[in-house]
């Protein structure tokens, strides 16, 4: 039996199933059923946004849950000397790697990078997306951010939200009987309102392999993204040495969202946890899908 919502099944809710798992493992976290289990989608402006949240992801995936991430562009304009359709094809290589990693699938789709727009023919493509895939939830970044590209996937998917259940939009395929919850991932932005987590997530156990997704990202963690920020110099020579300036690079930032959100992360984990926990990612419900009570939320994220 599939691990289900209550919108998807009237007669298990996901307290109930929950319940009984917790009941079972004595508080561990909640593992699929076989042949079952929540499938999550992650939505991304370009290939190597949707590690944002790997450290989560690999965390669901090890529990026997689905996860699929989706770039809403091919990464075409992301580096200082390769372009087009080279690049593209060397972004999507990336992506399918960073996948693996997790034992995910990883697609990108043809749209430009850099000229991402939240238009009509795109909504239809996210809509499409996420009617195939079913997800329980989705998650994108919020519509206020540094790049074009990534405010126009936030407007994106938060437009497709509702339209998921309308059967008369995109028509042949077929429409979502209630809309999947919408969470948006951490970022930095206080204008309009900053960044509110319901839900901080240790990601402590899985860090080394997020490491290692980013690391198949060689054209922008090796090279645009230092590239980019002046600093292309810095990048040592050979695999491990680069993978280990990663490591120590990254690490950094995910070291600053568990110290950022670390009254949350006592909250849900407990004092003698919470305050000692290393590596966070952090997530915010959208209020534009299915709206979750804080013990059906807690339930949906089976780590605490």
């Amino acid at each position: 039996m599939r691990f289900t919502t209550r919108w998807q099944r009237p007669g298990l809710t996901v307290l109930a199933l929950a319940a009984v798992a917790l009941l079972a493992t004595g508080g561990a976290p909640v593992a699929a059923e076989e042949g079952g289990g929540l499938r999550l989608l992650v939505i991304g402006a370009h290939p190597d946004d949707p590690d944002k949240i790997g450290g989560t992801m690999a965390r669901y995936v090890e529990l026997g849950h689905t996860v699929k991430f989706v770039s809403l562009t091919n990464g075409d304009a992301g580096h200082q000397t390769l372009g087009g359709g080279q690049l593209a094809r060397i972004r999507t290589e990336e992506a399918r790697c960073a996948g693996e990693v997790l034992g995910s699938e990883y697609i990108t789709l043809d749209n430009h990078d850099g000229e991402l727009m939240p238009t009509l023919e795109v909504r239809r493509q996210v809509i499409r997306l996420i009617r195939e895939f079913k997800p329980d939830m989705v998650f994108t970044p919020r519509v206020d951010d540094y790049h074009p590209d990534h405010r126009a996937t936030g407007e994106l998917v938060r437009d497709a939200a509702y339209m998921v259940t309308v059967p008369n939009v995109v028509a042949k395929t077929p429409h979502l009987e209630k809309n999947p919850i919408f969470i948006n991932v951490e970022d930095r932005f206080s204008r309009p309102t900053p960044f509110d987590p319901a839900i901080v997530v240790d990601v402590g156990d899985v860090i080394e392999k997020k490491v290692d997704m980013y690391h198949c990202h060689t054209s922008q963690v090796y090279e645009w993204l230092p590239y980019n920020r002046g600093g292309l110099d810095e990048v040592p020579e050979g695999e491990a040495a680069r993978r280990a300036w990663l490591a120590q690079r990254m690490k950094a930032q995910w070291r600053h969202t568990a110290d950022r959100f670390r009254d949350k992360l006592i909250e849900l984990y407990g004092e003698e946890k919470g305050s000692k926990i290393e590596f966070a990612e952090a997530f915010e419900v959208s209020e534009y899908g299915s709206m979750p009570s804080k013990e059906e939320l807690m339930k949906l994220f089976p780590f605490f």
